[in-house]
């Protein structure tokens, strides 16, 4: 008559299951069976993949959880971190009159567009150069300002925005050109 091991005093860690003359060790998921085929030790999930998690795997006992940076919500999907915006939530600290821009992981406050002479203030966003101002002759004619956001996790070459120039003005010529922020060389113009 098979004895059954696994009544009385579990020789197991976890749980046990009885067999014809013998018995086996199985571990409950998230755990691994030990080469001594009675102990159970936690399996380190994290290490399987990077892929397990968007930003950061953090492993536990028989398990594991992801985590988001500051500045992100974790998904219901419980891997994927989506960007809190800040402005749309009111949850920022810009003054009335800045504006408030939301960027990955956090925001900015932006200033006020300040025009600087010779240019002069046309409104919220644009600056002209008066005609019959002898320090305009060799200065853009006006200078728009615009901010727009630009997501990750578009496919690139993109274009993100388009400028032409006028017919208005006949004899003008038009330089378009990165004046700055293109220090790795992320963006072209065509």
């Amino acid at each position: 008559t098979d004895v059954n091991e696994c009544t009385g005093e579990n020789p197991c860690t976890q749980s046990c299951v009885n067999t014809y003359g013998s018995f086996l060790c199985r571990c409950e998921p998230g755990y691994e069976l030990e080469a001594d085929g009675v102990n159970c030790s936690d399996m380190d999930e994290c290490s399987f993949s990077e892929f397990l998690c968007q930003h950061e795997c953090v492993n536990g006992p028989g398990s594991y959880y992801c985590i988001c940076p500051s500045g992100y919500n974790l998904l219901d999907d419980s891997r994927s971190c989506q960007d809190i915006n800040e402005c749309e939530t009111r949850n920022f600290t810009c003054t009335p009159q800045q504006t408030c821009f939301n960027i990955p992981g956090e925001y900015k406050c932006l200033d006020p567009v300040r025009c600087e002479d010779p240019y002069i203030q046309i409104n919220e966003n644009r600056c002209m150069c008066p005609a019959e101002n002898p320090g305009c002759r060799d200065q853009p004619f006006t200078i728009l300002y615009r901010v727009m956001d630009i997501v990750s996790g578009r496919s690139v070459p993109s274009d993100i925005f388009q400028m032409q120039a006028t017919t208005r003005y006949p004899g003008a010529y038009y330089i378009f050109q990165i004046k700055s922020g293109n220090e790795g060389r992320e963006f072209y113009m065509r």
